[in-house]
């Protein structure tokens, strides 16, 4: 097992473009990092960095207490898995996790007992003798998996691997590798776009976008108190809603707001900084916003469209003067909503987020979560 510490990481092409920014981060011995943002912003350079496959323009990258910027790939002890399994359709399971140790000279007992760990691990002892044709994609993927376990190495990589599995399989395979991990207990750093992924995988999750980490945190940290709008925006399904308003009054102990239609709302957060007439924008996930007819920091919303989803229903919504969309998250059970109902729901105002006119969110004074924000 090793660490991982990037110190002021940067990559740009020839062209000068710089594509990562800069970044800096520790993942301790043992850790199950994710890396997740949207397609393009930068989290699979980050790994393939970290791995050698991309040069380092600039900064530290230390695996363990050895600089490795210019350490060949080979030599850095981690193990990656692709999204393709990059299997030998020729060779069987077997001879596809033996092959790298061949490789390296193993061979008789030792080879053997290193494959037969591997799979009694992943539960996949029964096809050893399958070729990966026989496989289904679930099955195909432990293999893939299983070909890095047999190198023990001391941290290992995963680039999106379960993107070309089916929903159900994903599910499984999530379960699979939090299980794997905890067996394990070796350093994995998990690339995905996929915020459930991130959120049901990850000790720690790191939010990036354009090249630049926004915000580090666990899963509960992340979820409960984003630093910005882009986090606040990026987890959770659906996303957090967010609506235009103005201060009317902010201190420390929190802020009154006017929202569009002149709807006011009082949210308890760290307001100091703000000043009455600013712009700011309010933060609700959907499912903290309850139905109630009477009562405090209500939102009279006209719905638009209903989903059903068994076992909860969302509706969405807008608000006088507001064009956004605003979902509301009612479990199995509740109001039957219809499109051209109008509601009310309730903003609990210490379950509100504000957020400033540069994106950054005012914190929530009993907890400065925020302050793991890394730029």
């Amino acid at each position: 097992m090793a660490s991982v510490s990037l110190k002021g990481i940067a990559k740009h092409y020839a062209d000068g473009k710089p594509v990562i920014h800069g970044v800096d981060l520790d993942i301790g011995d043992g850790e199950l990092v994710v890396f997740v943002g949207p397609s393009g912003c930068g989290k699979s350079t980050l790994l393939r960095m970290i791995a050698g496959l991309e040069e380092i323009s600039g900064g530290e990258l230390h695996i363990g207490a050895r600089l490795a910027n210019h350490v060949p790939p080979a030599q850095r002890e981690l193990a990656m898995v692709f999204q393709s399994y990059a299997l030998y359709p020729h060779m069987t399971v077997f001879e596809n996790l033996a092959f790298a140790l061949r490789l390296a000279g193993h061979k008789g007992a030792q080879l053997e007992q290193a494959v037969g760990r591997a799979a009694a691990i992943l539960q996949i002892t029964d096809l050893l003798q399958r070729k990966p044709k026989e496989l289904s994609g679930g099955q195909r993927q432990r293999v893939a998996i299983g070909r890095a376990i047999v190198r023990k190495p001391a941290v290992f990589l995963f680039d999106e691997p379960l993107s070309n599995l089916d929903a159900s399989l994903r599910v499984q395979m999530r379960v699979e590798l939090s299980r794997l991990h905890r067996e394990l207990k070796t350093t994995m750093i998990y690339v995905t776009h996929d915020q459930v992924e991130a959120m049901t995988l990850g000790q720690r999750i790191v939010v990036i976008n354009g090249g630049r980490i926004e915000q580090v945190g666990t899963p509960q940290q992340l979820y409960q108190q984003p630093a910005n709008l882009f986090v606040a925006g990026f987890l959770g399904a659906p996303k957090m809603n967010f609506m235009r308003g103005q201060i009317v009054r902010a201190s420390s102990d929190g802020a009154l707001v006017r929202l569009a239609g002149g709807t006011l709302v009082e949210v308890g957060v760290d307001a100091g900084r703000a000043t009455p007439g600013q712009a700011v924008t309010l933060g609700a996930r959907p499912e903290h916003m309850p139905l109630q007819s009477e009562g405090p920091n209500l939102v009279e919303l006209l719905v638009g469209h209903v989903e059903y989803l068994g076992d909860q229903s969302v509706a969405y919504a807008t608000l006088e003067g507001d064009p956004a969309l605003v979902a509301v998250r009612q479990p199995a059970g509740g109001a039957a909503l219809q499109p051209g109902m109008r509601i009310r729901a309730q903003l609990p105002a210490a379950r509100c987020h504000l957020f400033d006119a540069d994106g950054l969110a005012y914190l929530h004074p009993v907890t400065n979560v925020c302050a793991n924000q890394t730029t």
